[in-house]
């Protein structure tokens, strides 16, 4: 009892000191407050959206820069400087030299066709003129050679075609020079022994044989006449 007696008295020694401590405010009601693991992940992610949110920051806009345009203007007058130099060392001579060569190549075939003209009419005036020799040559052929007239003047042992015979010796000339008109060749035998004609004959031969034998040849243009004699 005792103990309870001296409980009671601190309960209300500490009654004294709070009403002290109190300052002479309400008393208050205090709860305990229930205990709350925090969510960290939610702590964290809005932590992170607050500090986002307190310190964004927005750059100043700069001035844009003019190098872009500047390269390209370079860039352009670099390939138009190469293009010139490229049309005025390269394309153009190789155009000039193939040209040069076009037009060399039309001369060349200029001259060989004027050299192949004038080939051609050479070779023309020299087939006229083998012309005109063959044809000379062929009237010559046509034309008979003038026939020599020969006079046998003592008695040669050989045998002669006779043509024709005559008492008067010069119209045996005047048959001797018709025969040499057309390159046949005459020999006249004058009168020998008993016989007193002038006799106009062919060739000479070794035998009677041969001599006969052209006599028998000659007949078709002399006729029957010719016949052999020996002189």
């Amino acid at each position: 009892m005792a103990k309870r007696k001296d409980d009671q008295a601190n309960e209300n020694l500490n009654d004294g000191n709070s009403s002290e401590d109190s300052f002479g405010l309400p008393d208050i009601e205090y709860k305990p407050l229930e205990k709350q693991e925090p969510k960290i992940e939610e702590t964290v992610y809005k932590s992170e959206e607050t500090v986002r949110e307190s310190y964004s920051y927005t750059p100043a806009e700069e001035p844009k820069s003019n190098a872009p345009v500047i390269i390209s203007i370079v860039i352009g007058i670099v390939l138009l400087v190469a293009g010139y130099l490229v049309w005025a060392y390269v394309y153009k001579p190789q155009a000039a030299e193939k040209a040069k060569k076009e037009l060399a190549a039309k001369n060349a075939a200029a001259k060989a066709a004027k050299d192949k003209a004038n080939r051609e009419a050479a070779e023309r005036v020299a087939d006229e003129q083998r012309k005109r020799e063959a044809e000379a040559a062929a009237l010559a052929a046509a034309k008979p050679a003038v026939g020599t007239i020969e006079t046998l003047s003592s008695p040669t042992r050989r045998y002669y075609v006779v043509v024709a015979s005559a008492v008067d010796g010069d119209l045996t000339m005047d048959y001797a020079k018709k025969l040499s008109a057309k390159g046949v060749s005459t020999r006249i035998i004058p009168p020998f022994g008993k016989w007193k004609f002038y006799r106009l004959t062919l060739g000479d031969f070794d035998t009677y044989a041969l001599a006969q034998t052209s006599a028998d040849s000659s007949k078709p243009e002399f006729g029957e006449g010719a016949w052999v004699i020996r002189y």
